[in-house]
């Protein structure tokens, strides 16, 4: 498991390191702008290093009078992370680049680490200019370290224009962008666009991940995101996280091992409630899911019109089917019928392509009020819920609730846009009013679990963007529910779990062609450790 950090948690890491520790802000500035200084060789040089290409031999001189034609725009802002930006600016100088350096003015308070680092680039003769000086027409780096992640509030005024120009020479001139901690313009505790905002090539960040480049659009907006060590103490770090997290592979080791003694029971039973008419699908997919995680037994309750289809392609799955005129012709009996097979189970995964017909809301209602084993609550099942307010009355600690963002938007009346801005403090909210685990389904799904914790999911691939994805995550989470997994972890270690699966089946079928079915059949490779 790893920690995303937000602004403040990783201000704090870089206070103590300086004022508890004793480690000199400029000594972390150096080794910061060391790491940046070799992602942007890399995009100036692709194959080449640093300085490591300056070693003495006949293709010296020659390296060194192309360098000299390839010019570093440093845009900096006057905080500490514009002085990460000077002093890269000088260090890429010294290689043999030309540099210049770009403020939002001459005037304003500067940090006293900008200070010193101007100080010496202007003993170098690196010219520092403003946006009222005549700009060097060459570009062919930009190295953006405006905000970092100290941006809090709209961007507005000189620094809009210094994030225009850059997004200009980005888009009209194709110039490379290294972006110094946070693309400018980005919320590091939220991905948002904070009115404007630069998108990078690469951006290079340092202790942590920050909560802001795992939500999107800030991820999309980072490009390659390298994480690099500039001395901070391990310890601080890993106690600086409290609030966000994001399972790492290390987490598979968590997914129980079968044992040589072991039969089906052993691996929990499923049942697998979806699938109204035409919509056999939805069933199929879940409970392929659910077998290729490791469940023991799969059974799927869906209408009478999909027994062939589910016989057909699942034979491996019990098949419980029924009339959905039954419901309103005996409602006792078909409640009594719920009940007998919600009891037969270990876990219950209840709504894909369910329907929204009355029938199906009565057996939405007789699972919620009568099954006490962990239910994973996903499409139609939420749409119900949100159709029939009472139904969340029944919203218990057993429940795991996986809606996409507009499925939530109609469960909390929250317009989507509402919710994207800050997905974590809408899924943790609910999470809170209900007490409930909410997987909230995005490019960046992010689980509230009933334990507290809060989760983004940092696998995954837009192959998956198909119709039946959110069916075989169901059957995941019910997977490595019934083999005794915690419903917590369970819920957001499914997500990764499915996110893997993603990318194995893009490597395997194309980013275009994958289909739900070789989404599931991906499954395997993933928990069986080939991935």
């Amino acid at each position: 498991m790893k920690d995303l950090l937000n602004a403040a948690e990783m201000k704090a890491v870089d206070q103590r390191s300086i004022e508890e520790y004793g480690i000199p802000s400029l000594i972390l500035m150096e080794r910061a702008a060391l790491e940046v200084v070799k992602r942007a060789g890399e995009l100036l040089e692709p194959g080449l290093s640093g300085n490591e290409a300056l070693e003495h031999g006949p293709g010296r001189e020659r390296l060194l009078k192309e360098r000299k034609r390839k010019t570093v725009w440093a845009v900096c802002g006057l905080g500490n992370n514009g002085a990460d930006g000077v002093a890269a600016a000088r260090m890429l100088t010294l290689q043999g680049f030309s540099s210049v350096i770009l403020l939002p003015s001459l005037e304003g308070k500067r940090s006293r680490e900008l200070e010193v680092q101007l100080s010496v680039a202007e003993k170098l003769g690196i010219p520092i200019l403003t946006l009222g000086d005549p700009l060097p027409e060459a570009c062919d780096l930009i190295l953006d370290a405006v905000f970092g992640i100290g941006l809090s509030r709209p961007v507005e005024g000189v620094y809009k224009e210094l994030i225009g120009l850059m997004e200009e020479k980005r888009q009209r001139e194709l110039v490379p962008v290294a972006a110094v901690d946070m693309p400018s313009g980005i919320s590091s505790d939220t991905g948002a666009v904070m009115g404007c905002a630069v998108k990078a090539d690469v951006t290079v960040t340092f202790g942590m991940r920050k909560v802001g480049q795992a939500l999107f659009p800030g991820r999309e907006y980072c490009g390659r995101l390298f994480l690099e060590d500039v001395g901070f103490v391990p310890e601080d770090l890993e106690q600086a996280g409290e609030h966000v997290h994001a399972h790492g592979p290390e987490d598979l080791m968590e997914i129980p091992r079968r044992r040589a003694d072991s039969h089906k029971g052993t691996y929990g039973k499923i049942l697998v409630i979806a699938g109204a008419k035409n919509m056999a699908g939805a069933a199929y997919f879940s409970a392929l899911a659910a077998y290729r995680t490791g469940a023991g037994l799969v059974k799927i309750m869906t209408v009478e019109e999909n027994r062939s289809v589910i016989q057909e392609r699942l034979p491996e799955a019990v098949l419980s089917s029924f009339d959905p005129q039954w419901a309103s012709e005996e409602p006792g009996e078909f409640k009594e019928y719920i009940r007998s097979q919600t009891g037969w189970a270990d876990a219950i995964v209840l709504g894909p392509g369910l329907g929204q017909e009355e029938y199906a809301r009565t057996l939405v209602e007789a699972v919620l009020s009568d099954a006490y084993v962990p239910i994973v609550m996903d499409a139609d099942a939420v749409n119900l819920a949100a159709r029939y307010p009472y139904l969340k009355g029944y919203f218990t600690e057993n429940i795991i609730l996986t809606p996409h963002v507009l499925e939530f938007s109609r469960l909390t009346e929250k317009p989507v846009e509402e919710i994207k801005e800050d997905p974590l403090a809408a899924a943790r909210e609910f999470s809170d009013q209900y007490g409930v685990t909410c997987v909230l389904k995005d490019a960046a799904t992010v689980t509230a679990r009933k334990d507290g914790k809060l989760f983004i999911n940092l696998s995954g691939s837009p192959a998956m963007a198909k119709g039946g994805s959110g069916d075989v995550l169901t059957g995941v989470i019910a997977g490595l529910l019934a083999m005794g997994m915690d419903d917590c972890e369970a819920a957001s270690l499914g997500v990764y779990v499915h996110g893997l699966a993603g990318e194995a089946a893009e490597k395997k079928y194309g980013v275009h062609s994958v289909l739900a079915g070789e989404l599931a059949g991906c499954i395997g490779e993933v928990v069986n450790g080939n991935v």
